[in-house]
């Protein structure tokens, strides 16, 4: 049993911190309005995203960030990504100094083009070696219902890998341990902006040729870009890497491919917004900075770029089908 602080009380955050409590430990749920957090402490439910699920009584909910953090041994980081810098300025001074950190956001910031374990690192001045990142086909609802699935910690200091283990291990989710951090996060990250793509061909009208179409090419890139930036390949056959990418294209719970099916439909991205019921699609953003981190590292990545520019370019979704379908043949 550990102490566990998450911080952001999202649908992810939320049934995350039910997994901590269901695994037998005490979670501080931290949440940025003391409205929400009075609800929940009030009614065991979170209203604004899972309203038909009840959380343990060991999850504590508070809108007091220094008392959710005193004495935690694991924090969980459940901000969105593009977020993440400026939240961990104003948590730095109260997280514990020994306590691993923990994230679960997917997205590379922009700008900088860095992962999110990289940020937690250069920000709380924390070794590499006490930061973790967790992933792997995970949608949040089903989980919360206690439906089987899998996920992967990772952490290049294997132990503290499997103290994570061991604390979200439950009846229902069942964790792996991994090494390569940036295989993770890259899978994690880039699965998103894949996502987006299948969700515009699903509104489009197009068919299951189509996805396994985009599934499959859309893992070579990630493939790609993970081994430039130095990640194993082998990450990117298992959970974190088509576990993921396969749950995100896929499932209509995905907000990525919602959104990318808003766009297909006809929606413009304001529009599209709509769709996702205020719950951010991170590969939005995201779709920018990996397009970015390819060009730096001279590694091709067409259905990316095409992403990209249906979301910030103007580029109309019909256009960008042609463009993928029009280009140069080669050997897979």
């Amino acid at each position: 049993m550990v102490n566990v602080a998450v911080l952001g009380a999202g649908s992810w955050g939320t049934t995350l911190a039910k997994v901590f409590a269901d695994a037998g430990n005490p979670v501080a749920l931290w949440a940025r309005r003391s409205a929400l957090a009075e609800t929940i402490a009030d009614t065991r439910v979170n209203p604004d995203y899972l309203p038909d699920i009840q959380l343990p009584e060991a999850v504590e909910a508070t809108s007091d960030a220094e008392a959710a953090l005193e004495a935690a041994a694991i924090v969980v980081f459940a901000v969105p990504s593009q977020t993440m810098r400026d939240n961990l300025e104003t948590w730095k001074p109260m997280l514990p100094q020994d306590a691993t950190l923990l994230s679960i956001s997917k997205g590379i910031e922009t700008g900088t083009h860095m992962r999110m374990s990289e940020i937690i690192a250069e920000v709380t001045g924390a070794p590499a070696e006490r930061v973790a990142a967790l992933s792997g086909p995970n949608l949040s609802r089903e989980i919360a219902q206690e439906q089987p699935a899998a996920t992967v910690i990772a952490c290049e200091d294997e132990n503290r890998a499997k103290l994570v283990q061991a604390a979200c291990a439950t009846s229902y989710l069942r964790p792996y341990t991994n090494t390569d951090v940036v295989g993770c996060e890259i899978g994690g990250a880039t699965k998103n902006v894949i996502a987006l793509a299948c969700g515009m061909a699903a509104g489009q009208g197009l068919g299951h040729n189509t996805q396994a179409t985009l599934i499959t090419r859309g893992l070579a890139e990630i493939t790609r870009l993970g081994a430039a930036l130095g990640a194993d390949a082998r990450t990117f056959s298992g959970l974190a890497g088509m576990g993921d990418l396969v749950a995100t294209c896929a499932s209509p719970l995905s907000r990525n491919r919602t959104f990318g099916a808003a766009l297909g439909a006809g929606a413009t991205v304001a529009e599209a917004k709509q769709s996702t019921k205020g719950q951010v699609a991170e590969g939005v953003t995201s779709s920018t900075s990996i397009f970015q981190l390819s060009q730096t590292h001279s590694v091709e990545m067409p259905i990316t770029q095409a992403v990209h520019a249906v979301c910030h370019e103007g580029m109309k979704v019909s256009d960008a089908i042609a463009a993928l379908m029009g280009r140069s043949k080669k050997a897979e």
